[in-house]
């Protein structure tokens, strides 16, 4: 075992402290391999958690950052698929469920090229890997470069990325499309419930929820809407995980999932030429990719981009924060910039109190300050949206969402999502993805004085 060096931690003291607190929930969710989102509530390894998690670590630990995202990859599948989650073989089926036995991956999914050797869900998460890929090889180029990273990841996450450009081109249109909501990482948002009324609902006998044994239930999706989740799970497994031979009854194609598929072929275009591979294709994906997400989900009228339910062929028109998301794209038309930051700072999304935003419309008919996605706000959202403002170079809103996100993590003890009035953290404490993107951001403190002193991790 040898201790391996992050980079120099702040020594102003508030920041100090923060620090370490970040990095122990990092060091305390590790399992050898890769990171759990939470130790009680989400006891595997989730897909855009790792990718969230690795951006992290990478301060901390690149090769533990690597491995993150190494250890995800190796559950890939053969159609290029990652799924959403990889399950420990050493814990009981009742630890979480939907469980291995739901899924039956290995079965189910052989068609489909699911690996024999790992037990995994058969759905996807939003693709913020190859970014998560390029900023941890960034973090220590000349690590990166002797251990080969970039060139072992860069065919998977390229296979990644042509599995959703193309199987998952439902429409045809030239954007991927979710066929599950948990898939879209906003599990149970407003924006689903027009195209889940159509779903039926697993009879509730059927199953048992485990997320209720760890997290209150006026925090988590309803019974009726699990059904449904359920529902479409089933059919999909028993489809045999193929995007085209399933009916799907809930198939949409998202504004947030697609701004980051656009951020990571830009990013993949960057891995490309380091490897010696051409950037020109991913670049080329990305710029098509914008011009269709404008055309088909950019709503004038909101002053958002809006989800598209493809079954009834038009958007939906529900303001989420997904609607914001593409703030990230640095290749938007320079009006539609504007009015999302309009949307961003108007009644809509600014919640005065805490100044972080809101998953769902603060005056929409569906929010819930405390239900899931139905209002609190989120941190890996925050931090997307941080980035973003500083992609258009609006460093005063970024500074400001920055020390907001940093604050709210600290009063909640990393809590997984907060109340945006009151600033109560809600769901499980000591959340991965909320540390490591409180690492992040105070990596990225140019006020801090930096100091010799490094926070070792035993690899």
């Amino acid at each position: 075992m040898r201790a391996v060096a992050g980079p120099p931690t702040p020594t102003r003291s508030a920041h100090l402290a923060l620090w370490r607190g970040a990095a122990r929930v990092l060091l305390d969710n590790w399992t050898g391999t890769s990171t759990v989102p939470s130790r009680s509530l989400y006891p595997h390894q989730w897909s855009w958690d790792s990718a969230f998690i690795a951006i992290g670590l990478r301060h901390l630990s690149v090769r533990r950052a690597q491995c993150e995202l190494e250890t995800l990859l190796a559950a890939q599948w053969g159609d290029g698929r990652i799924p959403h989650i990889v399950f420990n073989p050493a814990l009981p089926l009742s630890a979480y469920f939907p469980s291995p036995d739901f899924w039956q991956s290995s079965r189910a999914g052989k068609a489909a090229g699911a690996p024999a050797v790992a037990e995994t869900s058969g759905i996807v998460q939003p693709p913020v890997h190859a970014l998560a890929a390029w900023l941890v090889h960034r973090a220590d180029p000349m690590e990166s470069e002797r251990r080969g990273f970039l060139a072992r990841v860069y065919p998977r996450l390229t296979a990644w990325h042509r599995y959703l450009l193309r199987c998952r081109d439902l429409a045809g249109a030239g954007l991927t499309a979710m066929v599950h909501p948990w898939e879209a990482g906003m599990d149970n948002s407003p924006c689903w419930d027009s195209p889940l009324a159509r779903v039926e609902p697993a009879a509730p006998g059927t199953f048992r929820r485990a997320d209720l044994d760890h997290g209150s239930a006026a925090d988590r999706p309803t019974d009726l809407d699990y059904g449904r989740y359920v529902r479409l799970a089933l059919d999909y497994r028993d489809h045999g995980y193929d995007d085209h031979a399933a009916l799907h009854h809930f198939a949409v194609e998202d504004p947030a999932v697609n701004s980051l598929l656009i951020v990571s072929e830009l990013a993949l275009a960057r891995i490309a030429a380091t490897v010696g591979a051409d950037p020109a294709v991913h670049a080329a994906h990305a710029e098509r990719l914008t011009e269709t997400l404008v055309a088909r989900l950019w709503d004038a009228e909101t002053g958002m981009f809006l989800v598209r339910d493809l079954a009834a062929g038009e958007l939906i028109p529900e303001r989420s924060v997904a609607g914001l998301i593409p703030l990230i794209v640095p290749g938007l038309p320079a009006d539609i910039v504007e009015q999302l930051l309009q949307s961003l700072s108007g009644p809509h999304f600014h919640a005065r109190a805490t100044d972080l935003v809101p998953s769902y419309d603060l005056a929409g008919h569906a929010f819930d300050r405390t239900r899931y996605w139905r209002g609190p706000a989120w941190f890996n959202t925050a931090w997307l949206i941080e980035r973003a403002l500083r992609v258009h170079k609006r460093a005063g809103p970024a500074d400001s969402l920055r020390s907001s996100f940093l604050n709210a993590a600290e009063s909640s003890q990393f809590s997984e999502y907060i109340d945006p009035y009151s600033g109560e953290g809600r769901g499980t404490l000591h959340f991965s993805w909320t540390a490591a993107l409180t690492l992040d951001l105070l990596s990225a403190d140019g006020e801090a004085e930096q100091t010799t002193k490094r926070w070792p991790v035993a690899w």
